[in-house]
């Protein structure tokens, strides 16, 4: 069984970092696609950054040169290096696995699994 453990969320100012973890279990599939979805009360989930089994990335517009998305060697852990966080950042953090390649605009209809979510404030 797949199982997905996301932690590393917190509070913090505008400007500040935060890193976050997704340990992923019970999967062996040599294609997949890794992501991180923002959940904001009211808006849809937002794809914010993915990462396939080659280490190819794609990033939302709004984190560009801010947000890193890496994975470790053995695929057990997906990384979000948050860096320069703004106020628009702030909302749940879920992590979520694809058994096929990543795709742009696909959405959330891509994942296969999702984690429980860790939750991200950056404040003014």
């Amino acid at each position: 069984q797949v199982q997905l453990m996301e932690s590393g969320g917190g509070s913090v100012q505008a400007g500040g970092s935060l890193r976050l973890s997704c340990v992923a279990s019970g999967y062996t599939y040599s294609r997949y696609c890794m992501a991180w979805f923002r959940q904001t009360p009211g808006k849809e989930r937002e794809e914010v950054a993915s990462i396939d089994g080659d280490g190819a990335t794609i990033y939302a517009d709004s984190v560009k040169g801010r947000f890193i998305i890496s994975k470790s060697n053995d695929r057990d852990t997906l990384y979000l290096q948050m860096n320069n966080l703004k106020p628009e950042d702030s909302g749940t953090y879920l992590c979520a696995l694809s058994h096929k390649y990543c795709d742009t605009g696909a959405g959330q209809g891509l994942y296969n699994y999702w984690g429980q979510g860790t939750q991200v404030t950056v404040s003014s």
